[in-house]
């Protein structure tokens, strides 16, 4: 396997479009999670492509619009705050990759899932540990997730200010942390999660381990 993403799990489709699929926003104590879907153009593959995280925010930025501009469909889906607490965050994820087949312009026949765990989706899954550093297409598709996802957080830490969300986008953080205990929780809030119980109990959200963040660190069973 070469360093960094690449195409060579795409080219070992034949008989359809292979998309890549990838989620951002499973362990924030606030928001909705997000997921991406990218069919790559293998003539016209941005360069740069690679694990959202690893990238500056202006390189996510510019390269999203590469990403729409070039690839034959893209599409982009959210899970809610209420959805992630009615399905739990696993299933709600799930939901949101499917809402992210769904509004491509180009159904594919394959989905690459960054992961271990086989979601139920639109078409055949075939799931990628650590995906998102191998596949060019699922590095395409975690950076529109993440970027989809950031800009909504600002949007809302516009509605909802004193949390810093446009900073920690709802992760862990003293700025959030500080604001849930002056503040209490604001509607998106996870409320199932241990840091936002505890500052509903006036206590220190920093203290709290989160069973959330840990589901998030841990591999799914395939």
């Amino acid at each position: 396997m070469p360093k960094g993403p690449s195409m060579l799990l795409e080219k070992a489709f034949v008989g359809g479009l292979v998309c890549g699929v990838d989620e951002a926003g499973r362990g924030p104590w606030a928001g909705p999670v997000s997921a991406g879907a990218v069919i790559l153009d293998p003539k016209r593959v941005p360069k740069d492509l690679d694990d959202s995280k690893k990238l500056s925010v202006k390189t996510r930025e510019a390269l999203e619009l590469q990403i729409k501009a070039k690839a034959v469909a893209w599409g982009v889906g959210f899970a809610s705050v209420e959805e992630i607490a009615a399905l739990n965050i696993l299933h709600a994820t799930g939901l949101a990759m499917c809402r992210a087949i769904e509004a491509m312009a180009v159904p594919p026949a394959f989905a690459l899932v960054d992961g271990n765990y086989r979601f139920k989706l639109p078409c055949e899954v075939k799931t990628v540990v650590g995906g998102d550093g191998k596949s060019k297409s699922i590095a395409a598709a975690s950076i529109l997730a993440k970027v989809a996802r950031d800009r909504l957080m600002i949007e809302m830490d516009a509605r909802y200010p004193g949390y810093g969300f446009a900073g920690h986008k709802g992760y862990r953080a003293q700025v959030h942390a500080d604001g849930l205990l002056a503040l209490g929780p604001c509607e998106i809030h996870r409320m199932a999660w241990g840091p936002v119980k505890l500052a509903v109990m006036g206590k220190d959200p920093l203290m709290a381990f989160d069973e959330a963040v840990l589901q998030d660190q841990l591999p799914f069973a395939d």
